[in-house]
């Protein structure tokens, strides 16, 4: 990871695009904030909403709906001493359900899946794997843009081979990343470049998650990572050092 040390503090935050978003001195930028929210969180609030409400035209209105309050910058209100980011949205997104399910008068029976939506400071292992899955998307998307910025580096191209050949040898790994560069590539080289990968996946997954919280301390994203169920990915690039220095080590 990048040594600089202002790096972290240029990393913008959710709670930082929340303010721009709500900036009455600068409407242009805070139209650009608001977009980059709906970028970030539409695809975590669809999946959210249709495992909740099965009815996708429904679930396709309702997503909608948190979207359009983004774009409006309904979230003006957002404090970061109250949480984080991710809470906040959980929280807007069970409320309009439930406005939706007392709106249309469903049966009660029909009231079942309210139970995934039933306290807000309950755990939600639902909210929590399409968080998981939209910070893995972003990731990905980072690591693609590395890529495309270093084509000398095929970090990209190698993770995807490895996440669809998950039990290839070295040597067969190899083989299939130099059909897809066009030229040879040896077992050993290949085994450094995937630790180099996995070393930048594991760096765009960090940054996502400091993106999220108010206090982006390492020991506040060892434990955000975990939560998530990502640990999995970075735990071998941290350092002893790594809740002083916040920087991953190959």
């Amino acid at each position: 990871m990048n040594s600089d040390p202002s790096r972290i503090d240029a990393i913008p935050t959710q709670w930082s695009l929340i303010r721009d978003a709500h900036s009455a001195g600068a409407p242009h930028s805070a139209a650009a904030a608001r977009q980059a929210l709906v970028l970030r969180y539409a695809k975590s609030v669809r999946r959210y909403v249709g495992g909740i409400v099965k009815q996708a035209d429904d679930a396709d209105e309702l997503a909608q709906d948190v979207i359009v309050r983004l774009m409006k910058g309904d979230f003006g209100g957002a404090d970061p001493t109250r949480g984080r980011f991710r809470d906040l949205l959980k929280t807007a997104v069970r409320n309009m359900v439930h406005n939706y399910w007392a709106k249309s008068n469903r049966r009660k029976t029909a009231d079942a899946e309210l139970d995934l939506v039933a306290g807000t400071d309950d755990p939600d292992p639902a909210w929590e794997q399409s968080f998981q899955s939209n910070i893995l998307d972003h990731a990905w998307a980072a690591l693609k843009a590395f890529e495309k910025s270093n084509p000398t580096n095929p970090a990209h191209t190698l993770m995807k081979l490895r996440t669809e050949f998950p039990d290839e040898t070295s040597d067969q790994l190899a083989e299939k990343l130099g059909v897809k560069l066009g030229k040879a590539i040896r077992a050993d080289a290949c085994r450094q470049m995937l630790r180099r990968a996995r070393l930048k996946f594991a760096e765009a997954l960090v940054d996502e998650v400091r993106m999220g919280l108010a206090d982006p301390a390492p020991g506040r994203v060892a434990e955000e990572l975990a939560h998530l169920g990502l640990l999995e990915y970075v735990k071998d690039f941290l350092p002893d050092d790594w809740t002083t220095s916040g920087e991953l080590a190959e």
